[in-house]
């Protein structure tokens, strides 16, 4: 499979869409998949568009050249990717489990197109995990002392995989500025909550002693403030009074590896757009 897809964002005006499906055409392109939306509040147009390859008269090393005449044009920010240069996602995890398990699941069942070079975590729990799938573990415990030593050891080892993405996939850490400067809108995070409710520390005892009659799960970027990074996916599932604190952790489980995998999957195949504090998923 090698196809092109082009991300764009930029103030919406008329003649956009007819220029970029045309200069595709135009070039012995094959759209594939076309999606837009227009933030009336903002009047910002998006647009991702995916092509094939086969035919198209533009070597790929030149089609960036070929387009910044049009992102000139509608003051476009843009983004150009190959479905044939699959991302590399490290993941972060500490002793809650299985949202780790469900995507080494997914990846090795061929629900996600992505290279999986490594593990870190703060805990050696994840070990024989990443054992049993043939991935490369490092365990780099981390304190309050030793937190800046050990994030400039886990940002080497990312550079040296030179990973495009990095998955939370419930790591008990915050990560300083400095790592989410150098990684911004490429760390995805699972919340064991339905932001912002019961956002913090047990929120699902907070919604055992509450009486709540729905939990939910989030997955978001990371940004400096805590949890409060732009939303790509939620979900939610019913809770009666029948329901002990056992019964929310299990449902809420289920809905994290849920979220996380759909966020993930958007990622790596470019369906998500961010601006201001917000996120477009295209279909």
């Amino acid at each position: 499979m090698n196809h092109a897809i082009l991300l764009i964002s930029c103030p919406d005006r008329k003649g956009i869409t007819a220029t970029v499906t045309n200069f595709i055409y135009q070039h012995g392109g094959n759209i594939l998949h076309s999606d837009q939306h227009i933030d009336e509040q903002t009047n910002t147009f998006f647009m991702r568009v995916e092509w094939s390859l086969k035919g198209f008269d533009i070597p790929k090393e030149r089609i960036e050249g070929h387009l910044q005449a049009i992102a000139r044009r509608f003051d476009m920010k843009w983004e150009l990717c190959f479905t044939d240069q699959p991302l590399r996602v490290a993941i972060f995890v500490s002793k809650h489990l299985h949202c780790l398990y469900d995507l080494l699941y997914r990846k090795k069942a061929g629900h996600f197109s992505c290279a999986i070079p490594l593990i870190i975590s703060n805990h050696p729990d994840a070990k024989s995990i990443a054992r049993e799938f043939g991935i490369p573990f490092h365990a780099l415990p981390v304190t309050p002392k030793n937190k800046n030593i050990q994030e400039t050891k886990e940002i080497k080892l990312l550079e040296k995989e030179k990973i495009d993405l990095i998955v939370l996939a419930r790591y008990h850490q915050i990560l300083s500025a400095r790592f989410v400067n150098k990684y911004r809108q490429k760390i995805i995070n699972v919340h064991h909550s339905f932001l912002p409710a019961f956002a913090g520390k047990s929120p699902y005892r907070q919604a055992y002693q509450k009486g709540v009659k729905i939990i939910g799960a989030t997955s978001h970027y990371v940004t400096e403030r805590l949890d409060e990074g732009p939303i790509i996916e939620q979900d939610t599932v019913r809770i009666s009074h029948r329901d002990s604190l056992n019964d929310l952790v299990r449902k809420g489980e289920d809905l994290e590896k849920a979220v996380l995998n759909r966020a993930v999957r958007w990622h790596l195949e470019r369906k998500i757009l961010c601006y201001g504090n917000k996120t477009v998923i295209f279909d």
